[in-house]
């Protein structure tokens, strides 16, 4: 669909791309620890897909987020998908700490603080670091 923003992306940093979807990490300074799995296909629900196709999506999405908690040490890992504004298969997993800007509610919620500047540079060496870990294990997605 070619006014579909993620048929048609700009500007991602991808990690990895099969058949099925691709891996991006986000850019977003608050939350370092956010990476995006997108349906190829231009599909609007997880039901759309054949339940081989859901299995191996949901199993790239558990294999990211054992690399956040294991290496990122989150307090939570939060999965959303959502698809309101564009109606495109993905998933947001985004690590979550307690000290960031609008924890507990959604990242998409008003902040309530500002996260220390030197520990948000930490946390992004360890999602780079994460990111490369995904790189490196593409074949098993």
């Amino acid at each position: 669909m070619t006014n579909c923003p993620l048929c048609s992306p700009t500007g991602e940093n991808v990690l990895l791309k099969n058949d099925l979807f691709r891996v991006i990490q986000v850019n977003d300074a608050d939350y370092p620890g956010y990476f995006r799995v997108i349906a190829n296909d231009h599909v609007k629900e997880m039901s759309e897909l054949s339940p081989e196709a859901q299995m191996r999506i949901i199993s790239a999405l558990s294999r990211i987020e054992k690399i956040v908690l294991e290496n990122m040490s989150p307090t939570k890992v939060n999965w959303a998908q959502l698809g309101n504004m564009v109606p495109h298969l993905h998933w947001h997993l985004i690590a979550r700490y307690e000290d960031d800007a609008a924890f507990p509610d959604s990242i998409w919620s008003s902040r309530h603080r500002q996260t220390d500047t030197e520990v948000l540079a930490a946390r992004k060496k360890l999602a780079d670091f994460c990111a490369d870990l995904i790189k490196d294990s593409s074949a098993e997605f």
